[in-house]
């Protein structure tokens, strides 16, 4: 996803499992891979804390929003923050942490995305990863 001004960082959501059997914590990995960066954690939900939900109520919002919406992952291993930019586009930035207790380095990147139907296939990208776990 995304590409920050020329230098790009690609970010992949991977490998979801529910580390406790039938229990609602699901964990996930994400990875930012680029020229100047290579950074993964793995990331803590409760059945995914909403973020497809999230991302589908902005998808659903292509004509615009005041401000900054945020989203974050149960233990903030994961955090995102939307604005609605004049031109139909979503400015996605996500901050990707080191796991507790050590929390060493925390990393952000800014995707872009047309309003509407480009948001709507993130979302639905999410979702997938969210409901096709692997024990």
């Amino acid at each position: 996803m995304g590409d920050p001004g020329g230098q790009a960082v690609h970010l992949l959501f991977c490998e979801s499992t529910r580390p406790y059997g039938d229990d609602p914590t699901l964990d996930f990995i994400v990875r930012a891979r680029g020229r100047w960066v290579s950074v993964e954690t793995s990331v803590r939900t409760w059945d995914g804390d909403g973020l497809d939900s999230f991302l589908s109520d902005l998808a659903e919002d292509f004509r615009g929003w005041e401000g900054a919406r945020t989203w974050h992952s149960l233990e903030y291993d994961l955090t995102l923050s939307a604005e609605h930019r004049s031109g139909g586009h979503v400015h996605l930035t996500w901050g990707i942490h080191d796991r507790a207790p050590a929390e060493v380095w925390h990393f952000e990147t800014t995707t872009v995305h047309a309003a509407g139907e480009d948001m709507k296939h993130l979302a639905s990208k999410i979702r997938t990863l969210l409901t096709c776990e692997t024990q």
